[in-house]
């Protein structure tokens, strides 16, 4: 069963706003079955904008009920149900603050119609309710309104789930089980997590710390580690767990960065135990009997010599090194991705000058994959990354300096009106190694909405 929720409030943040009107309606996969639609008094003013927005007005509100009024009554209504939500963070968390208010624990399965519909419904140029509405032809009678919201929600997750059933159920977020943890983590600090890019760290009951990660969201990702009770080695790290600490990044370079510099600081016991290589494969140039150069994908622990790029998985090794191919006229025979005796499947469409038959000098060929390899890497350059800050008044840097990297820092937003040589003054330094040199390489390749400013 499913309770599709939408609710009008007095602000846009569940920790100093209220809800002014909640809508549920049940749906058991084919119809609506019951509905709850009310008004509340949030027991607070109601902004100028929100009414100008919404319609609600304090005297609409003044006599309705109040929300402990009705609270025994939602938890009856939403009694084992999947909580469904477009933007679910917004509605399922400020349900949860105003239970919390009254002294109750609120969780329930939740899902998000944004998240769903992307997937299920590709393609689309905006995912708010009012535009994916208005191009699937639903019908919105009260827009900004609990109700009509709600309503049309319900008639977009009708369309989700009729088009991919199985694939709507992978979108459900299950509520951490507060059996499989410790009993001294304190639910309520996850709960505060920010949603931000940053690293996060895990500690024991002796102050120990025992993991360190990072994402680009770190509350998402330290619920998924709380989740993770499918493996032996999972459910032992989430039963030691008792404090999460983080740190604010902005970048997701940082990020990285930040995380394999404190995991070579510290080396806590759980990264030892669980963590893999995290670039277990390389690209190799190679030069065969007959002169050309050959690319090959090859393990990186079966080799001496440093690969020119590393991959974490050996389909993203293709891929790149496909449109590698491609974008740079390479062999596919000779880069390892057209086995023939014969030429390759290139050179018959004439995108390929013919190396594999020996008809393109080994010269000729060699140039092209030779340019190919200085533009992979940073070596001898001096140049800046600039990225996110960790708010909106500042903007994040990293600096390479004849090729090693120096450090990063974080600058005001409009910093870079000014000189870049002045901006060394920004960043602490740090030490280089491999792994950082790999980071790097990797997030330039990857990421296309940083800037990069040369000197």
């Amino acid at each position: 069963m499913y309770v599709i929720v939408d609710v009008e409030t007095t602000g846009g943040s569940p920790k100093n706003s209220r809800i002014t009107e909640l809508a549920m309606y049940k749906y058991d996969g084919e119809r609506i079955v019951d509905k709850l639609v009310t008004l509340l008094n949030p027991e607070q003013p109601i902004p100028e904008f929100i009414v100008r927005l919404t319609g609600i007005t304090d005297k609409m509100v003044a006599d309705a009920p109040r929300f402990f009024e009705v609270a025994k009554q939602v938890i009856e209504f939403t009694n084992d149900c999947i909580f469904v939500a477009h933007n679910v963070a917004f509605d399922y968390g400020m349900l949860r603050s105003e239970f919390k208010q009254l002294g109750y624990d609120f969780r329930l399965p939740h899902m998000c119609t944004v998240r769903a519909s992307r997937y299920v419904l590709p393609g689309h140029k905006s995912y708010s309710l009012g535009n994916i509405s208005k191009e699937l032809g639903i019908e919105i009678n009260g827009r900004h309104r609990a109700g009509g919201d709600a309503l049309a929600t319900t008639g977009l997750f009708e369309i989700l789930i009729k088009k991919d059933p199985l694939g709507l159920k992978t979108f459900i977020q299950q509520e951490l089980n507060p059996k499989s943890i410790h009993p001294n983590l304190n639910l309520e600090i996850i709960d505060e997590l920010p949603t931000k890019a940053g690293v996060y760290k895990f500690y024991n009951e002796f102050n120990q710390l025992i993991y360190i990660g990072k994402s680009i969201n770190i509350k998402k990702r330290v619920e998924q580690h709380l989740r993770n009770t499918k493996t032996a080695k999972g459910l032992k790290m989430i039963q030691d767990i008792v404090r999460v600490d983080y740190e604010l990044t902005g970048s997701e370079l940082i990020a990285m960065l930040l995380e394999s510099d404190l995991i070579k600081q510290n080396q806590p016991i759980y990264n030892r135990r669980l963590r893999k290589s995290l670039f277990p494969l390389g690209l190799f140039d190679e030069k065969d009997d007959l002169g050309y150069l050959r690319l090959t994908i090859q393990s990186t622990s079966k080799k001496t010599t440093l690969p020119l790029i590393h991959f974490t998985s050996k389909k993203e090794a293709t891929n790149y090194l496909i449109m590698a191919v491609e974008k740079n006229r390479l062999c596919q025979k000779l880069c390892g991705l057209y086995n023939s005796q014969n030429g390759c499947f290139h050179y018959e469409i004439k995108q390929c000058d013919g190396a594999c038959i020996g008809s393109e000098s080994p010269q000729s060929y060699n140039e092209r994959i030779n340019q190919f390899i200085a533009n992979l890497t940073y070596e001898g350059k001096t140049f800046y990354i600039l990225d996110k800050g960790r708010h909106k008044a500042e903007k994040s840097i990293v600096w390479i300096e004849n090729g090693s990297y120096r450090g990063f820092g974080y600058a005001p937003f409009h910093f870079n009106g000014k000189e870049p040589f002045h901006w060394s003054k920004y960043i602490v330094q740090q030490l280089e190694n491999r792994d950082i040199k790999t980071i790097i390489n990797q997030f330039i390749r990857k990421d296309k909405a940083h800037k990069i400013v040369e000197i």
